[in-house]
């Protein structure tokens, strides 16, 4: 999704009303309940939220430094950046990959059942297909890449073949180089 994305993608920035931004904050704690501790660190409730549209119906959401928190395509759900994930590695489920599968997701691959059944693999269990997730890799700290369950955890466990996680934002893609909007 942003392999090829830049400053040239963004369209336009828009300020949230207080309104909007207090439904955001629901539907994200809705989403991700381990949020709900440290959602006013990430959101403060007098800080002012803006949205930055983006080419092929991305949403960005932003705060007032211009840091990005959250993305979405269309009416997906919000998916964290990775920089959000390495200061908070517990809002969404982890999934960890084994270490041969780290330069394929570090180059924009979607990971394969296998690369989540091997040896130095862990799954989160009683994922249901569609699972925002973070991709950890064994013997790494912070995550590489963020996705969503194309099948259930269990799903993954019995069939072990194709694909498990759609990988949508990796380290070093386009999001994750581009600068703070102001």
């Amino acid at each position: 999704m942003f392999k090829k994305f830049d400053d040239t993608c963004v369209s336009g920035t828009t300020q949230l009303k207080s309104s909007v931004q207090k439904g955001i904050r629901n539907k994200l704690i809705e989403q991700f309940p381990n949020l709900e501790e440290s959602i006013d660190e990430i959101i403060p409730k007098k800080d002012t939220i803006k949205v930055v549209k983006c080419q092929n119906h991305v949403e960005l959401l932003i705060n007032a430094a211009g840091e990005h928190l959250f993305f979405r395509q269309r009416d997906d759900p919000y998916i964290p950046t990775l920089k959000l994930l390495h200061k908070y590695p517990l809002i969404c489920p982890i999934m960890q990959v084994d270490s041969g599968a780290i330069q394929f997701v570090l180059q924009g691959a979607n990971i394969m059942c296998p690369g989540l059944t091997s040896r130095g693999a862990i799954m989160t269990p009683n994922l249901p297909a569609g699972s925002v997730v973070a991709v950890f890799a064994d013997g790494k700290q912070h995550a590489l890449a963020a996705g969503i369950l194309k099948m259930s955890s269990t799903d993954i466990a019995k069939v072990n073949k194709g694909i498990a996680i759609e990988s949508v934002h990796y380290l070093n893609d386009g999001l994750w180089r581009l600068k703070p909007i102001r």
